[in-house]
C-alpha cells in the first residue's frame, strides 16, 4: 500500500480549502489539498447555466487576490470556478484532483486518510468539503411519483431544456427554489411551494445596493454570529431550512405567474404531488430545491451530533483534536458559507494549526 505523510491534509478544494492553505502557507506550514472533481472550481461549473453570486465581485475575492472583474460586477458560476483554478495556480499550493478521501481514522495523534490503495498519514486534517454536504436530500416519497414526471434535485439541473413540457412544481421556496421557480417560469406554468424563508430587502445590482450591501454584509460578518442571540437563532433557521431570498423576489414570480404555496408537499397521490393541506398537482416535472445531507460517515470518529453536524466551534473539534473543518454553514457567522466571509473562518483555523504544531504535537508514531 502506498503511503505519505504530510503535516496538513485539507481534504477539498473549493474556496475554504484553498483559502485555509493560503493562511497555512504564508504563516510557512506545509500541506496538501485534496479534491474528487476533476478540475479545481468544478463544484461551481456543475451548478445551473445562469447562476450568479449576490455578491459583486469587489467583496468576492479571497486572500491575497482580488476577483478579476469590475468592482459591482455579479460573476457567474463558471467565472467563480474559474477564478478559484487561478487561485491555486497563482500561489503554486499543492493540489490533487481527482482523489477522494474514503474513510479518515485517528491513529496516535494524527490521523490516516485512506484512498482506494493509498493512504496519507498527517497531524491536521481540515475538512472543506462545503458548507452543506454534497448529498442531495430528496425525500422517500419522491419515488412514488409517476415514471412519466421528471424528477431533478436543484444540483442536477442546469437549464430549462431538461424538462418535459408542461407545469413544473418547485419544492423548497429558499433562494435557489426562488431562482428556479423565476427562470422556469418564462416559458411554462410553474408552482413554487414551501414557507417563505424571509427576504433581504434589497436588489443586488441596485443602486440602492451600493449604498446598503456594504451594511449586510457588516451585519453577516459581524452581528449574526454565534456569539450573539439573534446569530444563534439565525443558524439553526439557514443550517435546518435554507436561507433568506436574494436575488429574486416575490413581486418578480407574481410578474411571471408563478402560484406560490406555502404548504409543504409531503406525498404523493396516484403518482402525483400531495401538499399538507391536502392539494394535489398535475405538474409533469418537479425540481427539488431541498437542499444537501450533511454525510460525514466517512470520518470514523464520534464526533457528530444528532442532526449530523460535527460538534465544532469556529472550525475547532474539541473531541478530536488536530481535525477542524472549514467552510460550513455557519461556522462562526452568517458570512461563513459566503465568499466574503470565508477568509476569517480560514484563518482562524490556520492559526489553530500553527499553535498545534508549535506545541509539539505530531503523528509520528503512527
Amino acid at each position: 500500500m502506498i503511503s505519505q505523510h504530510v503535516e496538513t491534509l485539507i481534504i477539498g478544494a473549493g474556496q475554504a480549502g484553498l483559502t485555509t492553505g493560503y493562511h497555512l502557507m504564508r504563516r510557512g506550514r506545509s500541506f496538501l489539498i485534496v479534491d474528487g472533481n476533476q478540475r479545481i472550481g468544478d463544484n461551481w461549473r456543475q451548478q445551473w447555466d445562469t447562476l450568479r453570486l449576490y455578491t459583486p465581485a469587489k467583496y468576492d475575492g479571497l486572500p491575497g487576490l482580488p476577483f478579476p472583474a469590475p468592482a459591482w460586477h455579479f460573476p457567474g458560476k463558471d467565472e467563480v470556478g474559474d477564478y478559484l483554478e487561478s487561485y491555486a495556480l497563482h500561489f503554486d499550493m499543492p493540489v490533487r484532483s481527482n482523489t477522494r478521501v474514503e474513510r479518515l481514522d485517528a491513529r496516535g495523534e494524527g490521523y490516516v486518510a485512506h484512498l482506494g490503495d493509498e493512504v496519507i498519514t498527517c497531524d491536521n486534517v481540515v475538512v472543506a468539503t462545503g458548507s452543506f454536504g454534497r448529498t442531495p436530500s430528496v425525500p422517500v416519497f419522491a419515488g412514488e411519483l409517476d415514471p412519466a414526471i421528471v424528477q431533478l434535485h436543484s444540483s442536477q439541473y442546469r437549464r430549462p431544456a431538461q424538462l418535459r413540457p408542461g407545469p413544473v412544481l418547485v419544492v423548497g421556496a429558499s433562494h435557489s427554489g426562488q431562482d428556479i421557480a423565476y427562470e422556469l417560469a418564462e416559458n411554462r406554468p410553474t408552482i413554487l411551494c414551501g414557507p417563505s424563508r424571509g427576504n433581504i430587502p434589497i436588489r443586488p445590482e441596485s443602486r440602492r445596493a451600493h449604498v446598503l450591501l456594504p451594511l449586510v454584509i457588516f451585519v453577516f460578518r459581524h452581528v449574526l454570529t454565534r456569539r450573539t442571540p439573534m446569530g444563534r437563532k439565525e443558524m439553526q433557521n439557514v443550517r435546518f431550512h435554507g436561507g433568506p431570498h436574494l436575488r429574486v423576489k416575490s413581486q418578480d414570480l407574481d410578474r411571471r405567474g408563478v402560484r406560490r404555496i406555502q404548504a409543504r408537499m409531503t406525498g404523493v397521490v396516484g403518482g402525483r404531488p400531495v401538499l399538507d393541506d391536502g392539494t394535489v398537482l398535475d405538474v409533469n416535472n418537479v425540481i427539488w430545491c431541498t437542499g444537501f445531507q450533511q454525510v460525514f460517515d466517512w470520518i470514523q470518529l464520534p464526533i457528530l451530533d444528532e442532526t449530523g453536524w460535527p460538534v465544532e466551534y469556529r472550525g475547532v473539534v474539541d473531541a478530536a483534536p488536530g481535525l477542524f473543518f472549514c467552510g460550513l454553514s455557519f461556522q462562526y457567522a452568517f458570512a461563513s458559507m459566503v465568499l466574503p466571509g470565508i477568509g476569517r473562518d480560514a484563518d482562524y483555523v490556520a492559526r489553530r494549526i500553527v499553535a498545534r504544531s508549535a506545541a509539539g504535537v505530531t503523528a509520528s508514531s503512527v
